[in-house]
């Protein structure tokens, strides 16, 4: 049935558009160091800009510590630069083997302003869900004017959308909570 293959490549977009939200969300910082709030960051390697990701190891020994073991030690400089340069309101320093940035905690005034940043996040990504709907529901009438499927076809595959949709925006939702208290856990 062609409404069942529609409703399965909108589930699909939709599960990647909470994949990419969660991807988001982990670079919105918290008091507790993480590895994947640096991982992203592009450094000038060589002339080529690359994540710090593929230039070395990164861990979080301690809650407020993450350590950058390159995998190339001529990159610790470019490494140190990089991650100022990310304005990220990270120090790192290097001890000629590894860059440590130690993590401050955020004041909190610092931590609403995340919590803003994580709200404004998940509803732009409850919009990219909608307008995902809306495009499918869009197919769906122009199948239904084309007499490929019937009214009745086209309105159970609107409401198997609707309850689809409704998933994924619950979905948003919860992982927004959870960051949110996340951030303002002290």
């Amino acid at each position: 049935m062609v409404t069942a293959s529609l409703l399965t490549e909108a589930e699909n977009r939709m599960k990647k558009a909470l994949e990419a939200m969660k991807r988001e969300m982990n670079n919105i910082r918290t008091g507790r160091a993480t590895p994947a709030l640096i991982e992203g960051v592009g450094i000038d390697y060589y002339g080529v800009t690359t994540p710090l990701n593929q230039l070395g190891t990164i861990t979080a020994p301690e809650a407020r510590l993450l350590v950058v073991q390159p995998w190339d030690r001529s990159a610790l400089p470019a490494i140190e630069k990089g991650i100022l340069r990310a304005n990220l309101g990270l120090n790192p320093s290097s001890d000629g083997v590894v860059v440590r940035i130690p993590i401050p905690q955020p004041t909190e005034e610092r931590r609403r302003e995340y919590v803003k940043m994580a709200k404004r996040q998940a509803e732009e990504f409850k919009v990219e869900v909608r307008n995902i709907r809306r495009d499918l529901i869009e197919k769906l009438r122009a199948m239904e004017k084309n007499k490929e499927i019937s009214q009745d076809d086209n309105r159970r595959s609107q409401e198997h959308l609707q309850r689809i949709t409704d998933s994924y925006v619950s979905q948003i939702d919860a992982v927004a909570t959870a960051k949110e208290a996340e951030v303002m856990e002290v």
